[in-house]
C-alpha cells in the first residue's frame, strides 16, 4: 500500500513533485515512485523521473493541492532520456468530476508557482 501525505495541506513549494504507481496490464499496482511535474494540463502532464517509463505504461498519479488529493489514471504517450533523467508525456485516461476539480486547482497553483520561480531566476526556464 502506498504512503499518503500526512499533512493536512500540501506544501506550495512541493507542487512540482508528485507520486505515481505503475499499473500492469490487469491494473494491478507495481512499482511506486516519485517524479517532478514539468508541465500540466487538464488532459495530461509532462513528468521527469529517475527511472525510464516505457511507451504505453499505465500509471496511477496522485496530485494534490491544499487538503485535496486525487488519483488520476494515465498512460505514457512518449518518453525520452534527458540529462540523466527521463521525460515522459502522460495522457489522463480516466478523470472523475472531482478529479477534474482538484486537477484544475493544481494546474492554477502549478502555473502560478512556475511563473514565480521563473521571475525569481531572471526568466530562465524552470
Amino acid at each position: 500500500m502506498k504512503q499518503r501525505e500526512q499533512r493536512k495541506f500540501i506544501r506550495y513549494e512541493s507542487l512540482h513533485l508528485l507520486d505515481y504507481l505503475v499499473l500492469d496490464e490487469e491494473g494491478k499496482p507495481g512499482i511506486y515512485s516519485m517524479g517532478r511535474t514539468i508541465d500540466v494540463s487538464l488532459d495530461g502532464l509532462k513528468l521527469e523521473t529517475t527511472t525510464e517509463l516505457s511507451l504505453n505504461t499505465r500509471l496511477l498519479i496522485t496530485v494534490g493541492i491544499e487538503d485535496d488529493l486525487v488519483d488520476l489514471e494515465g498512460q505514457t504517450t512518449h518518453a525520452h532520456p534527458q540529462d540523466g533523467r527521463y521525460i515522459s508525456g502522460i495522457t489522463f485516461l480516466k478523470t472523475s468530476k472531482e478529479g477534474r476539480r482538484v486537477l484544475a486547482k493544481y494546474i492554477e497553483a502549478f502555473q502560478r508557482r512556475k511563473k514565480e520561480l521563473e521571475e525569481k531566476s531572471g526568466g530562465a526556464a524552470i
